[in-house]
């Protein structure tokens, strides 16, 4: 009785070969699909028709080639050769898989499309972006100390060369940077005073990271005090949004209230004029 179904040639996941031309005197032949050497994947996932007889099981394979162990006639006919392949392949329709279809461990990272880098110390969130695992966590700390006292009569925001001042490369766009600083300021006689801020610079760019005018502290002098001393500290939280090299540093300014030009604010200046009180600044690089 003759097959009925769907065509042998139509089932996924089969291959149809060249058909052969038997000579009549050799065993063997090149399998072939459109011209180019066929290699199956065994004798026994051929199936193959001469003079409309299905032939199975009858010939080995080696490599690329078929051996029939006899000669087929050279008056035969090779009606078709199909190399099925591992199974039928069928593509669901969109939407039809469910998860309890999916083995458990078949998806890796490597097939997921999220942003970021997949690897050891990172996390996918909930934003479909891979981010830092230990979110919130310090990452590093930097910290500078100065020793020696600074003063300035300017009104503008300025800073020595020797100022407390550090630099600190973050170790990803998205993490954010806490400054703080400590010192001693000294504020100019009469009703004078001075301001004070910290600088953040990176590749020759630097920005007041307090207000432009008051900084982040200031004090002043009582009237008719000849000097006062404040314990000044600062602190903020930067948002960098680099890779590169900041530069943190300690900047002040006098404010000469009552023009009488003499005013001089000092930094690390101690109460009693013998010596210099450490200038701190520290930086914690706090992960996103």
């Amino acid at each position: 009785m003759a097959y009925i179904g769907r065509g042998l040639d139509k089932i996924s996941n089969v291959e149809k070969l060249d058909n052969l031309t038997f000579d009549g005197s050799s065993t063997s032949y090149s399998l072939l699909k459109g011209g180019v050497s066929f290699t199956p994947s065994s004798a026994n996932n051929i199936l193959l028709s001469i003079d409309g007889v299905v032939q199975a099981g009858n010939f080995t394979v080696s490599g690329s080639t078929i051996d029939f162990g006899v000669a087929p006639s050279g008056s035969s006919t090779c009606d078709f050769i199909l190399h099925y392949g591992v199974g039928l392949i069928t593509t669901p329709a969109d939407g039809t898989v469910t998860t309890a279809k999916i083995q458990d461990s078949s998806v890796s990272l490597a097939k997921l499309t999220a942003t970021g880098t997949k690897d050891a110390t990172t996390f996918l969130r909930g934003d479909n972006t891979f981010a830092e695992a230990g979110g919130g966590k310090i990452g590093q700390v930097i910290t500078a100390v100065d020793t020696s006292v600074r003063t300035t009569t300017s009104s503008s925001f300025v800073t020595g060369s020797n100022t407390a001042t550090l630099n600190i490369t973050p170790s990803a766009t998205s993490s954010k940077i806490f400054v703080v600083a400590s010192g001693n300021m000294h504020a100019p006689d009469g009703d004078d005073g001075f301001s004070t801020t910290i600088y953040r610079t990176i590749g020759g760019s630097s920005t007041n990271l307090g207000d432009s005018s008051f900084g982040l502290a200031n004090g002043n002098s009582a009237p008719g005090v000849s000097a006062t001393y404040h314990p000044t500290t600062m602190s903020i939280l930067d948002s960098p949004n680099t890779t590169s090299e900041c530069t943190y540093q300690w900047y002040f300014r006098n404010i000469n209230e009552d023009s009488d030009g003499t005013a001089t604010a000092s930094l690390g200046n101690n109460i009693t004029g013998a010596g210099a009180t450490p200038t701190h600044i520290t930086a914690f690089e706090v992960l996103a």
